[in-house]
Protein backbone atom coordinates (compact mmCIF):
# COMPACT_ATOMS: atom_id res chain seq x y z
CA UNK A 1 0.00 0.00 0.00
CA UNK A 2 1.78 3.26 -0.87
CA UNK A 3 0.48 6.98 0.05
CA UNK A 4 1.36 10.14 -2.35
CA UNK A 5 1.66 13.57 -0.32
CA UNK A 6 -1.06 14.72 -2.69
CA UNK A 7 -3.56 12.39 -0.90
CA UNK A 8 -2.83 14.01 2.40
CA UNK A 9 -3.70 17.38 2.34
CA UNK A 10 -2.82 19.89 5.12
CA UNK A 11 -6.98 20.36 6.30
CA UNK A 12 -6.81 16.64 7.17
CA UNK A 13 -9.00 17.12 11.02
CA UNK A 14 -7.13 14.33 13.42
CA UNK A 15 -9.47 11.44 12.52
CA UNK A 16 -7.94 11.27 9.36
CA UNK A 17 -4.35 12.47 10.24
CA UNK A 18 -4.82 8.55 12.15
CA UNK A 19 -6.28 7.47 9.26
CA UNK A 20 -3.03 8.53 7.16
CA UNK A 21 -0.45 7.49 9.89
CA UNK A 22 -1.95 3.93 10.65
CA UNK A 23 -1.89 3.46 6.68
CA UNK A 24 1.69 4.79 6.08
CA UNK A 25 3.13 2.83 9.70
CA UNK A 26 1.48 -0.50 8.73
CA UNK A 27 4.11 -1.42 6.28
CA UNK A 28 6.47 -0.49 8.38
CA UNK A 29 5.31 -1.96 11.26
CA UNK A 30 5.32 -5.27 9.49
CA UNK A 31 8.98 -4.54 8.22
CA UNK A 32 9.88 -4.05 11.60
CA UNK A 33 8.38 -7.30 13.02
CA UNK A 34 10.11 -9.54 10.02
CA UNK A 35 13.37 -7.75 11.28
CA UNK A 36 12.59 -9.23 14.47
CA UNK A 37 11.08 -12.24 13.73
CA UNK A 38 15.02 -12.60 12.40
CA UNK A 39 15.94 -12.20 15.78
CA UNK A 40 13.48 -14.71 16.90
CA UNK A 41 14.72 -17.30 14.02
CA UNK A 42 18.30 -16.96 15.52
CA UNK A 43 17.61 -17.78 18.97
CA UNK A 44 15.13 -20.32 18.45
CA UNK A 45 17.82 -22.12 15.98
CA UNK A 46 20.61 -21.37 18.72
CA UNK A 47 18.39 -22.32 21.63
CA UNK A 48 17.76 -25.84 20.16
CA UNK A 49 21.48 -25.97 18.68
CA UNK A 50 22.55 -25.74 22.71
CA UNK A 51 22.14 -23.29 25.85
CA UNK A 52 25.89 -22.15 25.08
CA UNK A 53 25.08 -21.28 21.71
CA UNK A 54 22.26 -19.41 22.56
CA UNK A 55 24.41 -17.75 24.80
CA UNK A 56 26.98 -17.01 22.69
CA UNK A 57 24.47 -15.71 19.73
CA UNK A 58 23.08 -13.35 22.80
CA UNK A 59 26.14 -11.93 23.40
CA UNK A 60 27.19 -11.69 19.36
CA UNK A 61 23.93 -10.04 19.02
CA UNK A 62 24.34 -7.58 21.52
CA UNK A 63 28.16 -6.82 20.06
CA UNK A 64 26.54 -6.46 16.62
CA UNK A 65 23.73 -4.31 16.66
CA UNK A 66 25.74 -1.98 19.58
CA UNK A 67 27.60 -0.35 17.06
CA UNK A 68 25.40 -0.87 13.85
CA UNK A 69 23.07 1.50 15.88
CA UNK A 70 25.05 4.85 15.34
CA UNK A 71 24.77 4.47 11.63
CA UNK A 72 21.06 3.01 11.33
CA UNK A 73 20.60 6.39 14.09
CA UNK A 74 21.90 8.70 11.75
CA UNK A 75 20.75 7.56 8.10
CA UNK A 76 17.50 8.45 9.68
CA UNK A 77 18.00 11.92 8.78
CA UNK A 78 17.35 10.66 5.06
CA UNK A 79 13.58 10.49 5.75
CA UNK A 80 12.70 14.05 7.46
CA UNK A 81 15.20 15.76 4.78
CA UNK A 82 13.33 13.87 2.14
CA UNK A 83 9.55 14.67 3.29
CA UNK A 84 10.60 17.99 4.16
CA UNK A 85 11.93 18.74 0.61
CA UNK A 86 8.99 16.89 -0.87
CA UNK A 87 6.37 18.78 1.07
CA UNK A 88 8.09 21.64 0.13
CA UNK A 89 7.54 21.46 -3.94
CA UNK A 90 11.40 20.67 -4.12
CA UNK A 91 11.25 16.82 -5.17
CA UNK A 92 13.97 17.84 -8.04
CA UNK A 93 16.58 18.16 -5.16
CA UNK A 94 15.86 14.49 -3.67
CA UNK A 95 18.42 12.72 -6.08
CA UNK A 96 21.56 14.31 -5.41
CA UNK A 97 20.68 14.77 -1.37
CA UNK A 98 20.18 10.48 -1.85
CA UNK A 99 23.73 10.06 -4.02
CA UNK A 100 25.45 11.90 -1.01
CA UNK A 101 23.33 9.63 1.43
CA UNK A 102 24.94 6.33 -0.39
CA UNK A 103 28.11 7.77 0.32
CA UNK A 104 27.94 8.54 3.95
CA UNK A 105 26.12 4.59 4.15
CA UNK A 106 28.86 3.12 2.69
CA UNK A 107 31.53 4.78 4.48
CA UNK A 108 29.98 3.68 7.92
CA UNK A 109 29.63 0.35 6.72
CA UNK A 110 33.35 0.11 5.59
CA UNK A 111 34.30 1.88 9.63
CA UNK A 112 32.05 -0.76 11.35
CA UNK A 113 33.17 -3.64 9.33
CA UNK A 114 36.78 -2.81 10.42
CA UNK A 115 35.31 -2.65 14.37
CA UNK A 116 33.48 -5.84 14.45
CA UNK A 117 36.48 -7.51 12.62
CA UNK A 118 38.78 -6.48 16.42
CA UNK A 119 35.61 -6.87 18.53
CA UNK A 120 35.85 -10.06 19.68
CA UNK A 121 39.00 -9.52 21.09
CA UNK A 122 37.29 -7.58 23.90
CA UNK A 123 34.76 -10.39 25.03
CA UNK A 124 37.78 -11.33 27.60
CA UNK A 125 38.44 -8.00 29.20
CA UNK A 126 34.66 -7.99 29.73
CA UNK A 127 34.39 -10.53 31.57
CA UNK A 128 31.96 -12.76 29.78
CA UNK A 129 31.87 -16.51 30.37
CA UNK A 130 34.58 -18.42 28.87
CA UNK A 131 32.18 -20.92 27.21
CA UNK A 132 30.24 -18.28 25.33
CA UNK A 133 33.47 -16.70 23.84
CA UNK A 134 34.36 -19.04 21.57
CA UNK A 135 30.72 -19.17 19.40
CA UNK A 136 30.42 -15.25 20.00
CA UNK A 137 33.39 -14.64 18.00
CA UNK A 138 32.20 -17.15 14.89
CA UNK A 139 28.67 -15.03 15.17
CA UNK A 140 30.40 -11.91 14.56
CA UNK A 141 33.01 -13.45 12.28
CA UNK A 142 29.84 -14.51 10.04
CA UNK A 143 27.92 -11.61 10.34
CA UNK A 144 30.18 -8.68 9.88
CA UNK A 145 29.99 -9.54 6.27
CA UNK A 146 26.51 -8.27 5.86
CA UNK A 147 27.66 -4.88 7.66
CA UNK A 148 27.78 -2.87 4.77
CA UNK A 149 24.43 -4.38 3.04
CA UNK A 150 22.83 -3.35 6.04
CA UNK A 151 23.86 0.47 5.99
CA UNK A 152 22.91 0.56 2.01
CA UNK A 153 19.66 -1.32 2.32
CA UNK A 154 18.70 1.49 5.18
CA UNK A 155 20.07 4.25 3.18
CA UNK A 156 17.44 3.35 0.07
CA UNK A 157 14.90 2.21 2.93
CA UNK A 158 14.77 5.45 4.31
CA UNK A 159 14.53 7.02 1.15
CA UNK A 160 11.24 5.32 -0.10
CA UNK A 161 9.69 6.10 3.55
CA UNK A 162 10.50 9.64 3.45
CA UNK A 163 8.31 9.57 0.09
CA UNK A 164 4.76 7.82 1.65
CA UNK A 165 6.47 4.45 0.36
CA UNK A 166 6.85 2.06 2.62
CA UNK A 167 5.50 -0.98 1.25
CA UNK A 168 9.27 -2.29 0.01
CA UNK A 169 10.19 -2.43 3.34
CA UNK A 170 7.58 -4.99 4.53
CA UNK A 171 8.21 -6.99 1.49
CA UNK A 172 12.03 -7.30 1.24
CA UNK A 173 12.33 -7.46 5.46
CA UNK A 174 9.76 -10.63 5.13
CA UNK A 175 11.80 -11.86 2.33
CA UNK A 176 14.50 -11.91 4.76
CA UNK A 177 13.30 -15.01 6.49
CA UNK A 178 12.63 -16.83 3.87
CA UNK A 179 16.41 -17.11 3.45
CA UNK A 180 17.25 -16.86 7.43
CA UNK A 181 15.55 -19.84 8.05
CA UNK A 182 16.36 -22.64 6.33
CA UNK A 183 20.07 -21.70 5.25
CA UNK A 184 20.45 -21.04 9.48
CA UNK A 185 19.01 -24.01 9.99
CA UNK A 186 21.68 -25.89 7.63
CA UNK A 187 24.18 -23.99 8.63
CA UNK A 188 23.90 -23.86 12.22
CA UNK A 189 23.18 -27.74 12.31
CA UNK A 190 25.31 -29.13 9.52
CA UNK A 191 22.78 -30.25 7.45
CA UNK A 192 23.40 -31.38 3.69
CA UNK A 193 26.89 -32.76 4.40
CA UNK A 194 27.86 -29.24 5.36
CA UNK A 195 29.89 -28.83 9.10
CA UNK A 196 27.81 -28.05 12.10
CA UNK A 197 28.97 -24.36 12.17
CA UNK A 198 26.68 -23.74 15.47
CA UNK A 199 26.42 -19.96 15.89
CA UNK A 200 28.83 -19.27 13.63
CA UNK A 201 26.46 -20.57 10.93
CA UNK A 202 23.40 -17.96 12.08
CA UNK A 203 26.39 -15.48 11.36
CA UNK A 204 27.11 -16.18 7.75
CA UNK A 205 23.35 -17.01 7.29
CA UNK A 206 21.94 -13.57 8.21
CA UNK A 207 25.07 -11.58 6.69
CA UNK A 208 23.88 -13.53 3.29
CA UNK A 209 20.38 -12.43 3.79
CA UNK A 210 21.66 -8.95 4.62
CA UNK A 211 23.30 -8.86 1.05
CA UNK A 212 20.46 -10.11 -0.87
CA UNK A 213 17.91 -7.35 0.84
CA UNK A 214 20.19 -4.50 -0.07
CA UNK A 215 20.31 -5.54 -3.75
CA UNK A 216 16.48 -6.02 -3.60
CA UNK A 217 15.92 -2.36 -2.92
CA UNK A 218 18.49 -1.30 -5.49
CA UNK A 219 16.17 -2.90 -7.80
CA UNK A 220 13.08 -1.70 -6.43
CA UNK A 221 14.02 1.78 -6.68
CA UNK A 222 15.83 1.77 -9.97
CA UNK A 223 13.08 -0.23 -12.00
CA UNK A 224 10.30 2.04 -9.90
CA UNK A 225 7.89 4.61 -12.23
CA UNK A 226 7.10 6.02 -8.48
CA UNK A 227 10.72 7.38 -8.35
CA UNK A 228 11.59 7.92 -12.08
CA UNK A 229 11.39 11.90 -11.67
CA UNK A 230 14.30 11.77 -9.05
CA UNK A 231 16.75 10.07 -10.95
CA UNK A 232 18.28 8.48 -8.16
CA UNK A 233 20.77 6.33 -10.47
CA UNK A 234 21.32 8.66 -13.37
CA UNK A 235 24.37 9.68 -12.72
CA UNK A 236 27.70 9.34 -10.41
CA UNK A 237 28.33 12.05 -7.66
CA UNK A 238 31.33 12.36 -5.72
CA UNK A 239 31.03 12.74 -2.12
CA UNK A 240 30.24 16.68 -1.54
CA UNK A 241 31.54 17.16 2.04
CA UNK A 242 28.70 20.16 2.64
CA UNK A 243 25.39 18.07 2.15
CA UNK A 244 27.03 14.85 4.08
CA UNK A 245 27.78 17.16 6.57
CA UNK A 246 24.43 18.55 6.63
CA UNK A 247 23.01 14.77 6.91
CA UNK A 248 25.68 14.11 9.63
CA UNK A 249 24.41 16.99 11.84
CA UNK A 250 21.09 16.30 11.82
CA UNK A 251 21.37 12.42 12.05
CA UNK A 252 24.51 11.52 14.02
CA UNK A 253 22.52 13.31 17.13
CA UNK A 254 20.11 10.59 16.21
CA UNK A 255 22.66 7.83 16.18
CA UNK A 256 23.93 8.87 19.47
CA UNK A 257 20.63 8.90 21.15
CA UNK A 258 19.80 5.19 19.30
CA UNK A 259 23.33 3.84 20.30
CA UNK A 260 22.78 5.26 24.07
CA UNK A 261 18.85 3.34 24.30
CA UNK A 262 19.61 0.16 22.63
CA UNK A 263 23.09 0.66 24.64
CA UNK A 264 21.26 0.36 27.79
CA UNK A 265 19.35 -2.64 26.99
CA UNK A 266 22.79 -3.98 25.45
CA UNK A 267 25.01 -3.41 28.30
CA UNK A 268 22.16 -4.78 30.51
CA UNK A 269 22.42 -8.07 28.75
CA UNK A 270 26.45 -8.44 29.10
CA UNK A 271 26.06 -7.09 32.47
CA UNK A 272 23.74 -10.10 32.78
CA UNK A 273 25.82 -12.21 30.98
CA UNK A 274 28.69 -12.16 33.29
CA UNK A 275 26.18 -13.96 35.83
CA UNK A 276 26.42 -17.35 33.88
CA UNK A 277 24.43 -18.89 30.90
CA UNK A 278 20.96 -19.25 32.45
CA UNK A 279 20.76 -15.81 33.17
CA UNK A 280 22.04 -14.66 30.05
CA UNK A 281 19.84 -17.08 27.93
CA UNK A 282 16.69 -16.42 30.18
CA UNK A 283 17.25 -12.20 29.12
CA UNK A 284 17.67 -13.02 25.68
CA UNK A 285 14.29 -14.82 25.25
CA UNK A 286 13.19 -11.85 27.29
CA UNK A 287 14.48 -9.05 25.80
CA UNK A 288 13.76 -10.42 22.03
CA UNK A 289 9.89 -10.80 22.98
CA UNK A 290 10.17 -7.36 23.97
CA UNK A 291 11.60 -6.13 20.54
CA UNK A 292 9.25 -8.17 18.72
CA UNK A 293 6.57 -5.91 20.90
CA UNK A 294 8.84 -2.22 20.13
CA UNK A 295 8.58 -2.81 16.37
CA UNK A 296 4.91 -1.56 16.37
CA UNK A 297 5.76 1.83 18.03
CA UNK A 298 8.99 1.47 16.03
CA UNK A 299 7.58 1.63 13.08
CA UNK A 300 4.42 3.97 14.37
CA UNK A 301 7.24 6.91 14.85
CA UNK A 302 8.71 6.12 11.45
CA UNK A 303 5.84 7.00 9.95
CA UNK A 304 5.18 10.16 12.60
CA UNK A 305 8.48 11.09 11.49
CA UNK A 306 7.35 11.61 8.18
CA UNK A 307 4.46 13.13 8.66
CA UNK A 308 5.63 15.73 10.49
CA UNK A 309 8.59 16.52 8.44
CA UNK A 310 5.72 16.97 5.59
CA UNK A 311 3.50 19.28 7.55
CA UNK A 312 6.31 21.31 8.40
CA UNK A 313 7.74 21.57 4.87
CA UNK A 314 4.68 22.58 3.67
CA UNK A 315 4.47 25.34 6.07
CA UNK A 316 1.23 23.56 8.30
CA UNK A 317 2.76 24.48 11.32
CA UNK A 318 -0.72 23.42 13.37
CA UNK A 319 -0.59 20.21 11.22
CA UNK A 320 2.80 19.40 12.89
CA UNK A 321 1.22 18.92 16.16
CA UNK A 322 -1.90 17.02 14.80
CA UNK A 323 1.02 14.24 13.30
CA UNK A 324 1.98 13.97 16.52
CA UNK A 325 -1.23 13.43 18.24
CA UNK A 326 -2.41 10.65 15.73
CA UNK A 327 1.03 8.95 16.74
CA UNK A 328 0.44 9.33 20.09
CA UNK A 329 -3.08 8.03 19.88
CA UNK A 330 -2.70 4.80 18.33
CA UNK A 331 0.78 3.61 20.40
CA UNK A 332 -1.26 4.44 23.98
CA UNK A 333 -3.31 1.66 22.17
CA UNK A 334 -0.75 -0.72 20.37
CA UNK A 335 1.69 -0.68 23.65
CA UNK A 336 -1.58 -1.78 26.27
CA UNK A 337 -2.23 -4.54 23.97
CA UNK A 338 1.22 -5.35 24.16
CA UNK A 339 1.81 -5.27 27.96
CA UNK A 340 -1.35 -7.60 27.99
CA UNK A 341 -0.02 -9.86 25.76
CA UNK A 342 3.22 -10.22 27.47
CA UNK A 343 1.56 -10.37 31.13
CA UNK A 344 -0.65 -12.73 30.23
CA UNK A 345 0.62 -15.54 28.07
CA UNK A 346 4.57 -15.26 29.78
CA UNK A 347 5.13 -19.10 30.27
CA UNK A 348 3.01 -20.02 26.59
CA UNK A 349 5.65 -17.29 24.87
CA UNK A 350 8.61 -18.85 26.88
CA UNK A 351 7.78 -22.29 25.17
CA UNK A 352 8.59 -21.53 22.04
CA UNK A 353 12.09 -20.54 22.71
CA UNK A 354 13.64 -23.27 25.14
CA UNK A 355 12.91 -26.31 26.88
CA UNK A 356 15.23 -25.60 29.88
CA UNK A 357 13.21 -25.53 32.80
CA UNK A 358 15.58 -23.27 34.76
CA UNK A 359 15.88 -21.11 31.53
CA UNK A 360 12.10 -20.48 30.97
CA UNK A 361 11.33 -19.89 34.64
CA UNK A 362 13.57 -17.36 34.90
CA UNK A 363 12.60 -15.24 30.99
CA UNK A 364 8.60 -15.81 32.40
CA UNK A 365 9.11 -13.80 35.07
CA UNK A 366 11.24 -11.35 33.09
CA UNK A 367 8.22 -11.07 30.98
CA UNK A 368 6.71 -9.50 33.89
CA UNK A 369 8.83 -6.51 34.03
CA UNK A 370 8.81 -6.23 29.87
CA UNK A 371 5.03 -5.54 29.98
CA UNK A 372 5.78 -2.76 32.58
CA UNK A 373 7.72 -0.94 30.24
CA UNK A 374 5.76 -1.43 27.43
CA UNK A 375 3.79 2.60 27.78
CA UNK A 376 6.35 4.52 28.58
CA UNK A 377 9.31 2.83 26.33
CA UNK A 378 6.02 3.46 23.19
CA UNK A 379 6.05 7.16 24.17
CA UNK A 380 9.21 7.92 24.32
CA UNK A 381 9.80 6.25 21.02
CA UNK A 382 6.87 8.12 19.41
CA UNK A 383 8.39 11.32 21.12
CA UNK A 384 11.51 10.99 19.59
CA UNK A 385 10.47 10.53 16.27
CA UNK A 386 8.24 13.69 16.07
CA UNK A 387 11.07 15.70 17.22
CA UNK A 388 13.00 13.71 14.49
CA UNK A 389 10.45 15.38 12.22
CA UNK A 390 11.19 18.86 13.27
CA UNK A 391 15.39 18.40 13.01
CA UNK A 392 15.25 18.83 16.83
CA UNK A 393 18.15 16.29 17.60
CA UNK A 394 20.06 17.61 19.90
CA UNK A 395 18.49 18.29 23.14
CA UNK A 396 16.78 15.30 22.57
CA UNK A 397 20.22 13.53 22.05
CA UNK A 398 20.80 15.07 25.92
CA UNK A 399 17.96 13.80 27.11
CA UNK A 400 17.93 10.60 26.63
CA UNK A 401 21.50 10.50 27.75
CA UNK A 402 20.25 11.82 31.53
CA UNK A 403 17.08 9.34 31.11
CA UNK A 404 19.74 6.34 30.21
CA UNK A 405 22.22 6.66 31.57
CA UNK A 406 22.17 9.02 34.22
CA UNK A 407 18.87 7.10 35.82
CA UNK A 408 18.15 3.72 34.16
CA UNK A 409 21.88 2.21 34.09
CA UNK A 410 22.95 2.99 37.29
CA UNK A 411 19.45 1.97 39.03
CA UNK A 412 19.76 -1.03 37.54
CA UNK A 413 23.35 -2.27 37.66
CA UNK A 414 22.65 -1.30 41.72
CA UNK A 415 19.93 -3.33 42.24
CA UNK A 416 20.81 -5.83 39.92
CA UNK A 417 24.23 -6.62 40.62
CA UNK A 418 25.39 -3.82 43.93
CA UNK A 419 22.53 -5.73 45.68
CA UNK A 420 22.30 -8.91 44.11
CA UNK A 421 19.07 -9.03 42.85
CA UNK A 422 19.94 -10.10 39.46
CA UNK A 423 18.23 -9.78 36.20
CA UNK A 424 15.11 -8.49 37.50
CA UNK A 425 17.18 -5.67 39.30
CA UNK A 426 18.99 -4.60 35.98
CA UNK A 427 15.03 -4.75 34.05
CA UNK A 428 13.54 -2.48 36.79
CA UNK A 429 16.40 -0.12 35.71
CA UNK A 430 14.93 -0.37 32.55
CA UNK A 431 11.44 0.92 33.25
CA UNK A 432 12.93 3.52 35.46
CA UNK A 433 14.96 5.23 32.29
CA UNK A 434 12.74 4.46 29.32
CA UNK A 435 9.69 6.23 31.95
CA UNK A 436 12.17 9.37 32.60
CA UNK A 437 12.90 9.43 28.65
CA UNK A 438 9.08 9.28 27.69
CA UNK A 439 8.70 12.29 30.07
CA UNK A 440 11.44 14.25 28.64
CA UNK A 441 10.71 13.44 25.40
CA UNK A 442 7.52 14.23 25.12
CA UNK A 443 7.96 17.83 26.76
CA UNK A 444 10.54 18.91 24.44
CA UNK A 445 8.70 17.88 21.73
CA UNK A 446 5.31 20.06 23.09
CA UNK A 447 8.07 23.01 23.62
CA UNK A 448 9.62 22.59 19.81
CA UNK A 449 6.66 22.47 18.40
CA UNK A 450 4.32 24.94 19.33
CA UNK A 451 3.18 27.15 16.33
CA UNK A 452 4.25 30.11 17.19
CA UNK A 453 7.97 29.08 17.51
CA UNK A 454 7.90 27.03 14.61
CA UNK A 455 6.17 29.98 12.43
CA UNK A 456 9.74 32.27 13.68
CA UNK A 457 11.76 29.31 12.37
CA UNK A 458 10.18 29.21 9.10
CA UNK A 459 8.93 25.55 6.88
Amino acid sequence: MSLSASSTPARTGLTGEIRTTAILAAPLVGGHVSTGLIGFVDNVLAGHHSTTTLASVTIGTALWWLPMMVPIGTLLSVPPSVSQLDGAGQRGQIGALFRQALWLAFGLGLVLFAFLTFMPLLLGPMGIAPAIIPGATEFLHGIRWGVLALTLFFCMRYLSEGLHWTLPTLVLSAGGLLVLLPVGYVLTFGKLGLPELGAGGLGIASALMLWLQAIGFFVVLWRSKRFADLKLFERFDAPEWPIIRGLLATGLPIGVTVLMEGGLFIATALLIGRLGEVPAAAHQIAINLSALCFMVPMGLAEATTVRVGHALGRGDFHGVRRAAWAGYAIVIGTQLFSGLVLLTGNEMLVGFYTSDAAVATLAASLLLYAAAFQFPDGVQVLSAGALRGLKDTRVPMLLAALAYWGIGMPLGAGLGLGLGWGPKGMWIGLIAGLTVAAVLLCSRFLRSSHPDRLMLRGP
